[in-house]
């Protein structure tokens, strides 16, 4: 599997390893969304991690060449809706982000609740703009939602890429750790925001997000009027 999960004192570790890069591809998104269902059922509390020094690389470039336009679009629509689900989602959602965050890689990140990063020599960033590729709604929802505004048009229309240092600055982290306690950083932040009433918790995120979250879901299947 590309995502497992381990549920441990009432928190869901759900961990993205594809021995690779962890792209984002059907693959993926199906055990995410296996893991996810796990978690609603039986834990109060997510963390989301990734493989040693890397978080994710973003979509899966390969499957975007071998899969035409219809199916561009799919994964693009199955990306957005595991998105919807982390942002507007019951539980806390905690990342500990292990190392590189490309492209999708940060739009999962911008999803989570809390963002713990890995301090390090490490890229984090969204690079359509370098790749030539024009930002779907549902980045520039998030990105609006939860970069800093001073940074948006650097992170998005100019492409920047940041260091673990400089994400903190710009919003797609909140704070940093060694890389051998990022993870047990997280599960204690995750710890904390599991005692908090749960049905509260879970009515304010998605009411607080609501604008973005409708943005995003009138967006589905609606590529071909971009």
């Amino acid at each position: 599997m590309s995502a497992t999960v381990e549920i441990a004192n009432d928190i869901a570790l759900i961990r993205m390893d594809d021995n690779k890069a962890n792209a984002i591809n059907f693959e993926m998104i199906a055990a995410l969304n296996a893991a996810l269902d796990t978690a609603e059922a039986e834990a109060k509390a997510i963390v989301l991690t990734g493989r040693e020094g890397r978080f994710s690389g973003g979509f899966d470039l390969n499957a975007f060449a071998s899969l035409g336009p219809d199916g561009v679009y799919k994964l693009l629509d199955a990306g957005a809706e595991l998105l919807l689900r982390l942002y507007g989602g019951p539980l806390p959602v905690v990342a500990a982000c292990t190392g590189h965050a490309i492209a999708m890689g940060v739009f999962i990140l911008h999803a989570c609740d809390t963002r713990i990063g890995t301090a390090g020599d490490y890229k984090i960033g969204a690079n359509e703009a370098i790749t030539g590729m024009n930002l779907p709604i549902f980045a520039m929802e998030l990105a609006r939602d939860r970069l800093h505004p001073s940074h948006l048009t650097r992170a998005m229309v100019q492409g920047f890429i940041y260091t673990p240092e400089g994400a903190v600055e710009a919003g797609y982290l909140d704070m940093l750790a060694p890389a051998n306690e990022v993870e047990a950083k997280a599960l204690a932040v995750a710890g904390q925001l599991a005692q908090l009433p749960a049905p509260a918790y879970a009515w304010n995120k998605k009411a607080i997000r609501k604008a973005t979250l409708d943005r995003i879901r009138a967006s589905l299947g609606a590529h071909h009027k971009v």
